[in-house]
């Protein structure tokens, strides 16, 4: 099991899920609808001076459904390159079930 995580600006929110839906992947998934930081595209703080959101997506699924979330966002972040979009990967942990 991998555990892919997928943080973008929510002005990508909608296109992400639907590539997503596309490629059959992450059916079942946590949503955290306000995520706030700092990343590679700049700050997201939600406040007056830097006032973009992310959310995140988290799926624990298989290799393939993992690959399929990838080509999914990378789809995404072709059309839309200046919209800080990001996929992580982890591997389950040992001995975690």
């Amino acid at each position: 099991m991998l555990r892919i995580e997928v943080i973008a600006n929510h002005s990508v929110e909608e296109n992400i899920l639907e590539a997503m839906k596309d490629e059959s992947a992450g059916k079942y998934y946590t949503f955290y609808p306000n995520v706030l930081g700092t990343g590679s595209s700049g700050p997201r703080m939600g406040d007056a001076v830097w006032p973009e959101e992310n959310f995140a997506i988290v799926v624990w699924c298989e290799e393939e459904e993992a690959r399929r979330i990838e080509r999914a966002v990378a789809r995404v972040k072709e059309r839309f390159p200046d919209e800080g979009i990001k996929v992580f990967g982890l591997p389950e942990a040992a001995g975690e079930a």
